[in-house]
């Protein structure tokens, strides 16, 4: 959870999802969309289906793997949550390398390379693994990382009080507020949206991402004016904005009307909008359009 998601926006989410999935035979055993429901507003959805396959596995297996190796096969498992688990959970001398190990690492190496560059990932995981105190990995790693978060923060780093402070090519060169170097990311894109709020019977008009969908299959989303192009356009119920990696969603939400359904749509009651699986999006228009 929290992968890409701070942690005062996971806290509610993780309790509320080990209330519900308290063990990983219950996890296993869930229903994908029970899980969906429970991760909707955290997006990343792929990252809890991962999860939940991940259980199966476990289950199947009898027990949580025991190396590397098979700690990293599990969906959705990278290498720093192999490496976070293997060395903290098993005491394995696997070194982690996250966005505070890279800038201690960056520091002490005084190295201007790029950190979203895969060949300065590469050398950081090296010149880690040589670091690392393969009596206590465990502890080394959480050590490393704390040291990351707390002294050698990205602003103002805090060097009197750095206890590898000696050791640091950076600061003896008077380089350390330059570093790490990031390259700017792509600029974010503006697409303007408008998503059409069609009521009858206190059934709203919607239509499900199908199962091979690449993104948030099975979730359910109002229409945009462009799928419906027979649909009356109404007023604006509401404006909100909503993001997607780069991608700057502008949206506006109107009322519509439509004669005749076309394939592929549905009417779904307003009382199914609690348990139903929607879209973030479409969470954001509801809530537009019931609270204004």
């Amino acid at each position: 959870m929290l992968q890409q998601t701070r942690i005062r926006t996971v806290v509610p989410y993780y309790e509320r999802f080990l209330d519900r999935f308290p063990s990983v035979e219950s996890l296993a055993a869930a229903e994908e969309a029970d899980v969906l429901a429970l991760w909707s507003g955290l997006g990343y959805y792929s990252r809890a289906r991962s999860l939940r396959k991940a259980a199966g596995q476990i289950v199947e297996a009898g027990q949580f793997p025991r190396n590397h190796s098979q700690i990293r096969a599990l969906p959705g498992v990278g290498d720093y949550t192999a490496a976070a688990i293997a060395s903290i959970a098993f005491s394995l001398p696997c070194a982690v390398l996250d966005g505070n190990v890279m800038r201690v690492l960056s520091r002490l190496s005084n190295d201007a390379g790029d950190i979203r560059a895969a060949a300065t990932r590469v050398r950081f995981q090296r010149l880690a693994d040589r670091l690392l105190d393969r009596t206590s990995p465990g502890l080394f790693n959480q050590a490393l990382m704390e040291l990351g978060a707390t002294v050698c923060t990205a602003r103002s780093p805090q060097c009197q009080a750095c206890p590898v402070s000696r050791h640091c090519e950076a600061l003896a060169k008077g380089t350390q507020q330059q570093l790490p170097v990031r390259v700017r990311a792509k600029t974010p894109v503006v697409v303007e949206q408008t998503l059409l709020l069609i009521e009858r019977n206190r059934s709203f008009l919607m239509w499900q991402r199908p199962p091979a969908s690449r993104r948030m299959a099975g979730f359910w989303e109002l229409p945009a004016d462009d799928q419906l192009p027979t649909a009356r356009v109404g007023p604006v119920v509401g404006r909100f904005l909503h993001s997607i990696t780069y991608h700057n969603y502008r949206v506006t939400l109107r009322r519509g009307s439509i004669r005749t359904v076309p394939p592929g749509f549905e009417w779904r009651h307003r009382k199914e909008l609690d348990t139903l699986l929607l879209s973030t999006t479409a969470r954001k228009a509801f809530s537009e359009a019931f609270f204004q």
